[in-house]
């Protein structure tokens, strides 16, 4: 008889701030005529999580006010709770006339170094301007 092995995993919360720089780029051919921008993504982050950020963002903004969308990826390189190494951010975030909904999800198996096997999910905040995270994970 085959048992299967789970890995034990410790989830833990980090917490803390951080600055974005959204830097507009060309849009591909045809893009721009679809209504959709794509932007570069720079972000430090600060706290538990203390790491750079760089990525690419697709969005789109409706005529209606408050309602857009985007989609990112976002390498994170630098440490967590100390440990260092990098991973993969995954987001979807949407606003419908002003009501918000977000996923900023860990790309399984994008971990590296000591945060090989990182699996988490991000909820991030606006508060008076400023950028907050709570990033609930788990390591190996």
């Amino acid at each position: 008889m085959h048992t299967a092995r789970t890995r034990e995993t410790k989830a833990v919360q980090a917490n803390g701030s951080f600055e974005v720089k959204l830097e507009p780029q060309p849009p591909a051919p045809g893009i721009a005529e679809a209504g959709l921008g794509r932007m570069h993504i720079d972000k430090q982050y600060r706290g538990d999580l203390d790491a750079r950020g760089l990525g690419e963002m697709l969005g789109f903004r409706s005529e209606t006010p408050g309602s857009a969308g985007y989609v990112a990826m976002e390498r994170v390189s630098g440490t967590l709770h100390g440990r260092r190494g990098s991973f993969v951010l995954q987001h979807s975030g949407t606003m419908d006339r002003g009501t918000s909904s977000q996923s900023v999800t860990v790309v399984a198996d994008s971990g590296t170094g000591e945060l090989r096997g990182l699996s988490g999910v991000m909820v991030i905040r606006i508060e008076n301007g400023q950028h907050f995270y709570a990033f609930d994970y788990a390591l190996p």
